[in-house]
């Protein structure tokens, strides 16, 4: 497989608002440093973490908020600033779950009513955040959707396309290629670096909409419900 360049070279003679714009990405984020957590909020956020560890059905809105407001002693919108950052909320279906890129484009999911039944058929690919001593990382994985093997993952302390990237090219070196690759509706998905990724390399490209079983989470053998 063929390198693909997917990080800005600051001593190419190429302008870094050229390379930004080739790579599809904001040239604001080229030079945006992470804001670190404060050390009053992760005072706030630890027994936050600890609450919904130990008790993962909070009730949503203003009983969940009350109940960590008890154990943390924070106001109620900090903590309810606090939980969102850490993607603490009620599970429940909503009309939109992910941020789309307006100029990007998204394709159709191609797994409803499809048998899986091989592994190397789908992988899937997602995000998830990891709490540190010192506020968090993101966390994204590529899953073989058959085996639910992890083939490869990546962290990143900020939530943009290039490790997701890094960690589908690491799969595909190990693994080769899967037929189908199916992701959420993310900006980071829809880039046209990461799709580009992947149909350069012959894969069909599939995205999870309204109706769709969500990525990774079907326990059938089908990719629909």
């Amino acid at each position: 497989m063929a390198e693909r360049q997917t990080t800005i070279d600051r001593e190419h003679e190429l302008p870094i608002s050229k390379q930004a714009q080739l790579l599809d990405i904001s040239r604001g984020s080229v030079y945006y440093q992470p804001i670190p957590i404060s050390p009053r909020d992760q005072a706030l956020m630890n027994p936050i973490d600890r609450l919904h560890l130990d008790c993962r059905l909070l009730a949503p809105g203003c009983c969940a908020i009350c109940c960590v407001r008890r154990a943390t002693r924070g106001g109620r919108s900090k903590v309810g600033r606090l939980m969102r950052l850490m993607g603490i909320e009620a599970l429940y279906r909503k009309p939109r779950t992910t941020k789309r890129h307006p100029g990007h484009k998204v394709y159709p999911y191609l797994l409803r009513g499809l048998p899986i039944t091989r592994s190397n058929q789908v992988w899937a690919m997602d995000l998830t955040y990891i709490p540190m001593a010192r506020g968090f990382v993101y966390l994204a994985a590529v899953v073989d959707w058959y085996s639910r093997r992890v083939l490869s993952w990546r962290v990143s302390t900020i939530m943009d396309t290039h490790f997701c990237l890094e960690a589908v090219e690491e799969a595909m070196e190990k693994l080769g290629k899967p037929e189908i690759f199916d992701s959420d509706q993310g900006s980071q998905f829809t880039s046209m670096a990461f799709t580009g990724l992947l149909q350069d390399s012959g894969v069909q490209v599939s995205m999870d909409g309204k109706g769709a079983g969500g990525t990774m989470c079907s326990s059938s053998g089908s990719g629909g419900r």
